[in-house]
């Protein structure tokens, strides 16, 4: 299913059918157009000086569904005036690829460049992904792999090591509100009224997926009674577009997503429906397993320590025994998950402590704590009643700074940090 388009005959790829669904049709073209990623493509940043001069590097873009992988990878095309070729790495093989690069050689030849889009590159095997290395490595194409995957997991470290790696946040609520009011503002919805508490649903339950969202707001005004679309209606199109399940397309996300939200929700009913939904589809069980180890730190946390054993014990069944046993396994893991108390505080504290240090930089550690023979002054907290230590060890600039805050759902841990601040002279 590859698709070749040139400049001259694709000034920007804005010649989208009508009949194509509405994410497509409202697909941004230019930079200015493009919603989120600003940590990406904020002003002066080395991609979008690279995007805006026309010298694109190959690169992996890593990031959650509908977050605008396949958009910017077209956006870097047509500003770098070059062919653009776009493969999905669910339906095609060597073969394809080595098709790719020989237009790539015929092009090169006339002095026009290639970008090769591979989506869900992590579905290549090694030999697959080998076979791209020397046409990346001698610039006969500039490569943009999009993966939803892990790549350090996923891509082969030579690969890795000749392309740049981007990871894509997913679109904030206030994103995905603005591209579904863009959609009305274009007449995407026809006559149909649309309510602004229909939009704010959406854009609340869409999971930061702007594809999702796009697709349950056509959903909902293709189906729309006379009165037009309701915030009930809307939430019914959402979750008939999560129900429907077909793992070679984007709803196979959507079903992921449900089984998270359900989960997280402390449905295990829920959590086993959607389970077997993937499984009856014929989902990769590694797939399922690694969401589920995700979703015991992020979202049960330090509750329920037992949590991401359970979930990495169940990742490692899927490897020893494979279907259709591991389903006991994924099975099991579902229900504790579910079962489980809840907390996102080890996901907060990550995060309130990797944004202090993109604000405030990174200062190097307090002299007694470095390595090496200089940490002279360090006062061991072995040697203390309790093994507790008063010593500083944060760097000036972050003295006082507080990022774990544990919810009521890990009282034990709370008690024990108070009970630490205290000996430590920090107060609770």
């Amino acid at each position: 299913m590859d698709s070749l388009f040139d400049p001259a005959d694709s000034q920007d790829q804005a010649a989208v059918s009508p009949d194509a669904p509405l994410a497509a049709r409202l697909r941004p073209v230019t930079l200015e157009d493009f919603v989120g990623q600003e940590h990406l493509l904020g002003p002066g940043s080395a991609l979008r000086q690279a995007i805006e001069q026309g010298h694109p590097h190959s690169m992996l873009l890593h990031g959650p569904p509908g977050s605008g992988k396949t958009t910017l990878a077209r956006i870097i095309a047509a500003s770098a005036n070059a062919s653009f070729e776009e493969l999905s790495a669910v339906e095609v093989g060597r073969a394809d690829v080595r098709a790719v690069i020989a237009r790539a050689q015929e092009r090169q030849r006339a002095g026009r460049g290639t970008i090769f889009f591979l989506d869900e590159i992590h579905r290549f095997n090694k030999a697959q992904q080998d076979a791209l290395l020397p046409a990346v490595e001698e610039g006969l194409l500039t490569l943009i792999g999009a993966t939803t995957e892990n790549p350090s997991f996923e891509i082969n470290g030579a690969l890795l090591s000749r392309t740049r790696l981007y990871e894509l946040r997913e679109l904030s609520e206030e994103n995905v509100r603005t591209l579904l009011l863009r959609a009305l503002e274009r007449g995407e919805c026809g006559e149909v009224h649309v309510e602004q508490e229909a939009i704010a649903m959406l854009a609340a339950r869409a999971g930061g997926d702007a594809r999702t969202a796009l697709s349950a707001l056509e959903l909902a005004c293709e189906t729309a009674p006379e009165g037009g679309v309701s915030a009930a209606h809307a939430e019914d199109a959402l979750q008939r577009r999560i129900l429907h399940y077909d793992r070679a397309a984007d709803n196979h996300y959507d079903t992921i997503s449900a089984w998270i939200k359900a989960t997280r929700g402390s449905d295990p009913d829920a959590s086993l429906y959607y389970l077997a939904v993937m499984l009856e589809g014929g989902e990769d069980p590694r797939f399922i397993a690694r969401r589920m180890v995700i979703l015991a730190s992020e979202d049960v946390g330090n509750a329920d320590p037992n949590a991401l054993s359970v979930a990495t014990a169940a990742a490692a069944a899927v490897e020893h025994v494979g279907l259709p046993e591991c389903q006991f396994a994924l099975a099991q893991a579902a229900i504790y998950l579910s079962l489980a108390p809840k907390s996102d505080a080890a996901k907060r504290s990550i995060g309130a402590a990797r944004g202090f240090i993109r604000d405030k930089g990174a200062a190097p550690p307090p002299v007694q704590l470095r390595s090496g023979g200089r940490g002279e002054g360090y006062d061991s907290p072995h040697r203390h009643a309790g093994h507790i230590s008063a010593q500083e060890l944060l760097p000036d600039q972050a003295v006082g700074a507080s990022f774990y805050k544990p919810d009521d759902a890990e009282a034990e841990f709370a008690a024990r940090l108070a009970q630490i601040r205290r000996a430590r002279g920090r107060g609770t």
